[in-house]
């Protein structure tokens, strides 16, 4: 998973971090990356199988969660902090790109993407800040996604929800300011995860993204991964209230 010949982030060394989706994909390379920088840290993810064996693989402590579920959300952030000591880095990278047509989505849908792609960020940052906010300083990161940039289709429930973690990381920004706490957002372009490959990563598809693309080579997890550690490190620290494309120019 974590490469070699990459920065160091002493600050890093020991910190707690918090990562939220880390069993699979952008997550669980950006749990990887923070246990090679010696980072305490834990991840949440409802896949209990795949959780079991990055835990496995990267020493990091790994809370079963239903991040859908605020109760079991605030639990397991409690069980993190007493764990670990108290949050001092948030990763709020859990989300499920499903597609999903215009014509299909009823209520009860729509409101189960929210709580999938947004709702828990706000709940996560909630429940993290009080510790930031004793410690003086804290550093949250939301992950956000181009595909609304793009106004890609097929999914309007998704590109909702991550059209609106800009706004929610801005705002966070503004109310957390004052303790020392920063919240950016990360906004990965087409990152060609293992779920990426299987569904949607055809031989057309890729060509026709290459194209667009300047930089022609495939967005990996690892190019998201050391955004991330950029952000929750104290090299950052008079960075808020900002946004970030990885995307190899594609937008």
């Amino acid at each position: 998973m974590a490469e070699t010949g990459f920065a160091t982030y002493p600050s890093l060394k020991g910190r707690a971090v918090l990562v939220t989706g880390g069993a699979s994909g952008i997550g669980a390379e950006i749990v990887a990356q923070f246990a090679a920088q010696g980072s305490r840290i834990a991840f949440l993810d409802f896949d209990a199988a795949n959780g079991a064996r990055v835990a496995a693989a990267t020493g990091a402590l790994f809370i079963p969660c239903d991040l859908r579920d605020i109760a079991a959300l605030r639990h397991a952030v409690a069980e993190a902090a007493a764990r670990l000591g108290p949050v001092e880095a948030l990763v709020n990278n859990a989300a499920r790109d499903d597609r999903h047509g215009l014509e299909t989505v009823e209520p009860d849908y729509w409101d189960e993407r929210m709580a999938t792609n947004l709702r828990h960020m706000f709940f996560c940052a909630q429940a993290v800040a009080p510790g930031m906010r004793a410690a003086g300083a804290g550093s949250i990161v939301n992950m956000g996604s181009v595909s609304w940039m793009g106004a890609q289709g097929g999914m309007p429930a998704y590109t909702a929800a991550k059209s609106a973690v800009r706004g929610l990381t801005r705002g966070l920004a503004r109310d957390l300011g004052p303790d020392g706490i920063r919240v950016n957002e990360v906004v990965p372009g087409w990152v060609f995860t293992e779920r990426q490959e299987q569904l949607w990563a055809t031989p057309e598809a890729v060509a026709k993204h290459m194209d667009r693309q300047c930089l022609k080579r495939k967005v990996m997890p690892p190019d998201i991964a050391r955004m991330v550690l950029w952000l929750c490190a104290d090299d950052s620290a008079m960075v808020t209230a900002q946004y970030f494309v990885v995307d190899g120019g594609g937008v």
